[in-house]
């Protein structure tokens, strides 16, 4: 071994103490998230990282503490995206970290259904649908709509600032128009005018405490959604949801799988929409409502 050699530590072996670490953490995925750690370390992908180690790489001094330091924090239960600075949505990259709420798998299916109602909505009009996505928060839904939806016009709704400056680094490439504003009151010029509005809003029960303690880091305010049923942003946004919408209109809203009646209820309750469909996430659970907006006349 050479003396510059004798100042690097071989990749493989920084793996491995890394995943013993995150192992004893209780880290779900210690071997996937050592790996992904040392990629953003390296600026390479997972799978050129797991190709180096079996080829024998080293890394240099700095290269080892970053790692290092990187795994001690995801040991802490800081969540990798928070670290490697990223995280994937559907077709999308988003810029991530603290101060934003991380995007779910399961809303990856909400923004499926609107990018489907998006197109349905052009396919009929031929013209180009207007999307709207309110408390946006990393603008994930937002910013899957415009990359898949070639022609859409987007508008995103996000009232915490934290969250607003991850939203606008997201959605300023791809032409998304960002609003820093109350999703109660957001956008009055577009009244009765969107093809779709679309929203995974704060939703969690008061007391709930999430189990996963990497979501317990995810900021309070994009996590609950007021009250014992916490009901209370989900209705604000339903409103401003028949408020936006034209007739034949459709709204995407996530919800706790505790709260598919109660958001079914809440539809039905003013006669401003039909068509109210509840649909299950990954895990057979009730994730999401799917409804029309009727020709009704809203109450002033």
């Amino acid at each position: 071994m050479t003396d510059r050699q004798a100042d690097t530590v071989e990749l493989e072996s920084l793996l491995r103490s890394s995943t013993e670490l995150l192992a004893a953490a209780g880290v779900d995925s210690p071997r996937a998230d050592a790996e992904l750690l040392a990629a953003h370390v390296l600026g390479a992908s997972r799978g050129e990282v797991a190709a180096w180690a079996i080829a024998g790489r080293r890394l240099d001094p700095l290269q080892s503490v970053d790692l290092r330091r990187l795994s001690i924090s995801r040991a802490t239960r800081t969540p990798l995206q928070y670290l490697t600075g990223t995280t994937t949505f559907r077709s999308v990259e988003l810029k991530v970290g603290h101060g934003v709420f991380l995007p779910r798998p399961e809303t990856e299916l909400v923004a499926g259904a609107a990018i489907d109602a998006a197109r349905a909505a052009g396919d009929r009009t031929t013209a180009n649908p207007l999307v709207v996505d309110l408390c946006t928060g990393s603008g994930a839904i937002a910013a899957a709509v415009a990359t898949e939806v070639p022609g859409a016009t987007v508008h995103a709704v996000e009232a915490d600032p934290e969250a607003a400056w991850w939203a606008a680094a997201n959605l300023a490439p791809r032409g998304v128009a960002l609003h820093v504003a109350d999703a109660a009151t957001a956008l009055p010029d577009l009244d009765g005018r969107a093809d779709v509005v679309v929203s995974n809003p704060p939703y969690v029960p008061d007391g709930r405490i999430p189990a996963q303690a990497e979501a317990r880091r995810d900021p309070g305010l994009a996590l609950y959604g007021g009250g014992a049923d916490g009901m209370r942003v989900p209705t604000v946004v339903a409103a401003t949801a028949a408020r936006l919408l034209r007739p034949g209109g459709t709204l995407v809203m996530e919800h706790d799988d505790t709260q598919g009646e109660l958001v079914a209820a809440l539809l039905r309750r003013d006669g401003l929409f039909r068509g109210i469909r509840t649909q299950e996430d990954l895990n057979g659970r009730p994730r999401y409502t799917i409804a029309a907006r009727t020709d009704g006349t809203m109450a002033r």
